[in-house]
């Protein structure tokens, strides 16, 4: 699996480097700036992108808009956004399109290996990985309106679960329960938010996004 990384801190970026490839990914290009990483995607068309939210020059937001930008050009462009902190705008901004293969992690969670490189594997096959802490602030800035306001609490735990990229087994796990009564709330949120059957079974990647990009008062 081909990855661009885009880091302008040389000892993170070298780490990620060593990391990925420990874990047979291969690292086709390794960026310090955004148009060095839009121009990388086009080249080397990965199937991630791994980026700092903050690159030079101003360190604010230049990697996400460069993500951005490379995922206008490559549609569907797997990206997975690297950050110091939360930044809510910035996870709402990377989840605007509506499209799967997005990630939004705290870049603490690198050094929790595993993880991490599941994260990858995850956002690279049209999933999500957010963090717990980006869900969190996304989803206390105001409540839900619409078709969320009617999923249940329970729901809207699976959810969130399902939000950081858990499977069925996984959310039973975390929230104690049997798998089949999270089959039976998963499909009650598709039957919800209104997203019926599909052939690539993408309802619960539009879900997911459904819950994180959802409109505010």
């Amino acid at each position: 699996m081909r990855v661009v990384i885009a880091e302008d801190l040389a000892l993170l970026r070298d780490g990620l480097i060593r990391l990925l490839q420990a874990h047979d990914l291969s690292v086709v290009a390794a960026v310090e700036t955004g148009p060095e990483l839009v121009a990388a995607t086009l080249e080397h068309r990965p199937e991630v992108a791994v980026v700092d939210v903050r690159l030079p020059p101003t360190f604010t937001d230049e990697g996400l808009q460069a993500a951005m930008s490379a995922r206008s050009k490559l549609p569907g462009l797997p990206v997975l956004v690297l950050s110091q902190h939360v930044e809510p705008l910035y996870a709402t901004e990377l989840l605007s399109d509506n499209t799967g293969g997005v990630g939004y992690l705290l870049k603490d969670r690198v050094f929790d290996v595993g993880e991490f490189v599941s994260a990858v594997l995850r956002v690279a096959d049209g999933g999500t990985a957010m963090d717990p802490e980006v869900i969190a602030q996304l989803l206390n800035r105001r409540g839900e309106q619409g078709p969320l306001a009617t999923l249940t609490a329970r729901e809207r735990e699976v959810l969130a679960e399902m939000a950081e990229g858990r499977s069925n087994s996984a959310i039973a796990e975390r929230l104690v329960v049997t798998e089949k009564a999270v089959s039976k709330h998963i499909n009650s949120i598709f039957t919800k938010l209104e997203l019926p059957p599909s052939a690539d079974d993408s309802r619960r990647v539009r879900a997911v996004l459904a819950y994180l990009n959802h409109e505010h008062d």
